[in-house]
């Protein structure tokens, strides 16, 4: 029995109401339960916080203080833990050089293979580079037959201008008798001299000999053939000619390669990385849309920003560029767009010939000047470099954009390490494939017998690693693609696929909604590595709202009933079929059908205006045009990898904030978007937290914390004291306790244990002064309303309509439980985006809004879902648009327009597979979406008419 389960005794952390709890071991567990509930404080806080305590208590103090601390969780016992690690979705690198392939480790052993059978190909001549061994040069030689004449030459001048006479008198000097000069053999006493301007080959003959079975001869003539040249050396025979190499050099221009390293490959190391970008594949140069935002305007007006505030003034700089537009007579009253190429060039890249000009200073200063007068890109690229003003360089950085480096066309490596190929592809090309097209590469790899042996067990692990990824949903995605880039689920699948290659046992594993970004079809590939790593010996521990990843489960633990105060019970555990059977457990009523989203009753045809993208080509897009109504909930689908976000995030959203005004924002390719004048406003929400300090909480966030301080001003005690709404804010002195100045607590720092936070013992935790808590409104001071839950203060402020609607906006989003002043660092990120939608929903609908959206469901249950599409619905019976990209088949079916990505991820995606309502999408045979779809909307028509035959009845 001890053995085989974790038992957790009176469980405390966040908001859990003392839990006991046995979870079996080497099992599948789901953790599920309203968003808030407590699931992450019990799986992550509390299990595996306390897993991890426990080992690092075990290392010593020394090793301790390099680990960081971690606190030991509000719980009386755990017993049974295994060693545990948590695969989250906190994990991605921000890091630019972070890539697919150097996260997954297979980039490492590509460099390795690369360096070890990997074969130079002049860029050039698209010839094999191979160096020789002295003694396999004569190997070489040792195969023609006996009495063969040999002449071993050095070729020292290839193609070069000149006389190349001193040259000759040294060769002389040093006893060589003849050379080979222009392909003709001669006694170099009786060369004539060499015409000056034509190009001359030299090679000089070093020995001739017999062909016999003495090597030691040749052996020392092609050592010494060699030092002359640099690396090369020539044997001719009557019959043929053959140029040996002893280093990675093509045979006709000399291109080089050093000893091939893994390291060559690295784009990190300055051996490899491609000198101009060092290994970022991307440099920073002068965007012209950011310089000239406006080329219907002309240089008079103010066209070129950089210049917009100095045209016609007495500044030196215009002086400057007064004398170039002077000397090449540019017109200035004609609209940018008009000039001729030529003339914009010389004012944006500079003269081609020194020209003469004075310069006046206001101090009386003239100077005469002839220099060439530099243009605005590269004075501004040169000053950005140059300057040590964080503000200048600021100021010149506006003007910046990352484009693709000109030098490498972003490979990130220099030519030497690009030159190297194995099956045709150099890595770059190799690492530009998606994983399903690498691994077919992999396993059909022709090698000879030597390559074969050398790189058995390099070939081994990539065909592993890329078998992970392909088995977790992941093969549409490239090794190169940045991991900055990736989704929150993408990045756990592929820690994931790390996980199940090292194979390990007796561990215990918990996982953050692996299921994210993942479309329906392949969540099959998902739940049977889950299976595989459970079937090692592992314990799995998954917080999933994913109804086919429960019911696959070997045991649930629903987490509720409520959320926030009215969550952290065990409301029900035990084996799926148990969950559904329980008539407490929200979680089971959906499960066994007994709880639905129901299906709209009609479908919104929309306001009959449109955006429609013209001929995308962003990424995998394929010439894609479609429409989005307007007036509707859109929803944009397909399986992962095929575009939806290419699409939506960055051609349609991007390119509207730059109609906007954003001109920063670079729209994704496509012909044009048209429509946009149907378009004043563009809201993207995402999950990122509403704000990165404690400072921040929803009741600052949706602005009715300065309706609450303004009330708290207007009291009469307030007035008779002479306090202004300033002094009912935390964030600034005057009404804030100094001690801890507003924070409510105190950071204390222990050495060798965690840092410790108490209460401030100045305040006790309320962050306010005694000043300012004796002012008070209905009996309560400012800190009490802080502390308040929104249900609460939604009826504390009944009488005060402006708090109330706030409030109320905040409880419709079913964040009735949170508090007021609850630290928005402690939100989860469904929290967190459903205070931003309750935010917009304050304000007055104009019926030209989009709302942007993509995949709103993470982290949410069923009943969240169900209260998250009623908010959608809202937003749009307010007249707005509402576009989502969304895999929940819940939020699919309640769409007014369907717009789905496909066939497949990756270079096999990027076309639209079909557009239209639920039920269209859902008749259509090429649609993974519309196959899943289909039983969705057919069980809600039953039930529609179950509940129709009882109305009659």
């Amino acid at each position: 029995m001890q053995d085989k389960y974790i038992h957790i005794k009176g469980a405390r952390e966040n908001n859990l109401k003392n839990i006991d709890l046995d979870i079996p071991k080497n099992k599948l567990v789901i953790m599920t339960g309203v968003s808030g509930s407590g699931k992450t404080s019990l799986a992550f806080d509390t299990i595996y916080a306390e897993g991890q305590r426990r080992y690092m208590e075990s290392l010593s103090a020394y090793a301790r203080q390099f680990l960081g601390n971690s606190e030991k969780p509000d719980v009386d016992q755990i017993e049974g833990l295994s060693p545990a690690i948590a695969i989250d979705q906190k994990t991605t690198s921000n890091n630019p050089r972070s890539t697919v392939g150097t996260v997954t480790e297979i980039y490492d052993y590509l460099r390795l293979l690369y360096a070890r059978i990997g074969v130079p190909y002049c860029p050039t001549h698209n010839e094999p580079i191979q160096g020789n061994t002295i003694k396999e040069m004569v190997d070489r030689i040792m195969q023609f037959p006996d009495k063969t004449r040999c002449m071993i030459l050095s070729p020292i001048v290839e193609g070069k201008k000149g006389t190349h006479k001193d040259l000759i008198e040294k060769l002389m000097k040093e006893g060589y008798v003849r050379a080979r000069i222009d392909g003709e053999i001669v006694y170099l006493e009786e060369v004539e001299p060499l015409e000056k301007n034509k190009k001359h080959t030299i090679d000089v003959v070093v020995d001739r000999i017999v062909k016999s079975d003495d090597r030691s001869r040749f052996y020392d003539s092609l050592e010494t053939a060699l030092k002359l040249s640099e690396g090369l050396a020539i044997c001719m025979t009557p019959d043929e000619e053959i140029l040996f190499s002893s280093n990675y050099a093509c045979k006709v221009c000399g291109f080089s390669v050093p000893k091939l390293e893994p390291k060559l490959f690295s784009f990190n190391a300055p051996f490899g990385a491609c000198p101009e970008c060092k290994g970022l594949g991307f440099t920073q140069r002068v965007d012209l849309d950011l310089l000239i935002p406006d080329r219907t305007k002309s240089i008079n007006q103010g066209g070129i920003q950089f210049y917009k505030n100095i045209v016609n003034t007495e500044n030196l700089e215009w002086q400057r560029v007064q004398a170039l537009i002077d000397y090449y007579e540019i017109d200035k009253d004609v609209p940018i767009k008009d000039l001729p190429k030529k003339q914009l060039d010389y004012i944006l890249y500079g003269s081609d010939v020194p020209i003469e000009y004075e310069t006046h200073s206001r101090g009386g200063i003239h100077a005469k000047k002839f220099d060439y007068i530099e243009g605005v890109v590269p004075m501004i690229e040169r000053r950005y470099m140059e300057t040590t003003s964080a503000s200048s360089r600021e100021w010149y950085g506006s003007y910046l954009a990352d484009c693709v480096c000109l030098k490498c066309k972003g490979a990130r490596l220099n030519p030497q390490a690009l030159s190297v190929k194995v099956a045709g592809l150099n890595i770059y090309e190799a690492c530009c494939l998606s994983v399903s097209e690498a691994l077919d590469l992999i396993s059909h790899l022709q090698l000879t017998e030597m390559e074969q042996k050398i790189s058995h067990l390099i070939v081994k692990e990539i065909k592993n690693r890329l078998t992970f990824l392909d088995n977790v949903g992941l093969s549409y995605i490239t090794l190169n693609r940045l991991a900055s880039t990736l989704s929150g689920g993408e990045a756990q699948r592929i820690r994931l696929a790390t996980q199940i290659g090292s194979r390990l046992t007796g561990v215990m594993y918990v996982l953050d909604e692996p299921s994210i970004g993942l479309h329906q079809r392949d969540n099959d590939k998902l739940i049977a590595s889950l299976k595989e790593m459970r079937d090692l010996g592992n314990t799995l521990i998954v917080v999933e709202h994913d109804e086919d990843t429960m019911r696959a489960s070997d045991y649930i633990v629903d987490i509720g009933p409520g959320a926030g105060v009215h969550g952290g019970q065990v409301v029900a555990a035990g084996t799926p079929q148990e969950i559904m059977d329980n008539p407490n457990s929200i979680t089971g009523m959906y499960l066994s059908g007994k709880k639905r989203i129901e299906v709209p009753k009609v479908r919104r045809k929309g306001n009959g205006k449109k955006l429609r993208v013209v001929q995308a080509t962003q990424n995998n897009l394929k010439k894609v045009t479609v429409d989005f109504k307007l007036g509707c909930l859109n929803v944009v689908t397909g399986v992962s990898g095929s575009g939806k976000s290419s699409l939506v995030t960055e051609v349609l959203t991007h390119g509207i904030q730059h109609y906007l005004g954003r001109l920063r924002v670079k729209p994704g390719q496509c012909k044009e978007i048209k429509g946009l004048e149907n378009v004043d406003k563009i809201i993207e929400i995402g999950q990122d937290p509403i704000g990165r300090t404690p400072r921040s909480n929803p009741a600052t966030y949706t602005g009715v914390f300065d309706d609450i301080r303004d009330l708290f001003a207007s009291t009469k005690e307030a007035k008779m004291l002479g306090y202004d709404k300033s002094r009912f804010s935390f964030n600034v002195k005057g009404g804030r306790c100094d001690a801890c100045q507003g924070d409510g607590i105190l950071r204390i720092s222990m050495h060798f244990l965690p840092d410790v936070y108490v209460p401030c013992d100045q305040c006790h935790g309320s962050r306010y002064n005694e000043e300012t808590l004796q002012v008070t409104y209905k009996g309560k001071t400012i800190a009490d309303v802080l502390n308040m839950t929104v249900e609460e203060g939604v009826e504390f402020f009944s009488n005060i309509s402006k708090i109330k609607h706030r409030l109320q906006t905040l409880n419709d989003v079913g964040l009735s439980y949170i508090k007021l002043g609850q630290s928005a660092t402690t939100l989860s990120g469904g929290e967190a985006q459903r205070v931003k939608l309750a935010s917009e929903l304050q304000r007055k609908a104009t019926g030209k809004t989009v709302f942007v959206l993509d995949e709103p469901t993470t982290g949410l249950h069923s009943e969240d879902v169900n209260k998250l599409i009623d908010v959608l619905q809202r937003l749009v019976d307010n007249g707005d648009t509402v576009i989502v990209i969304e895999h929940n088949l819940d939020v699919i079916k309640c769409a007014d327009y369907i717009i789905d990505m496909g066939p497949e991820g990756g270079n096999d995606g990027g076309s639209v597979v079909c557009t239209g309502t639920p039920e269209q999408v859902a008749a259509c045979e090429q649609s993974y979406t519309g196959q899943y779809l289909k039983p969705l909307l057919e069980r809600g028509q039953e039930h529609v008419q179950s509940n129709d035959k009882e109305i009659s009845k």
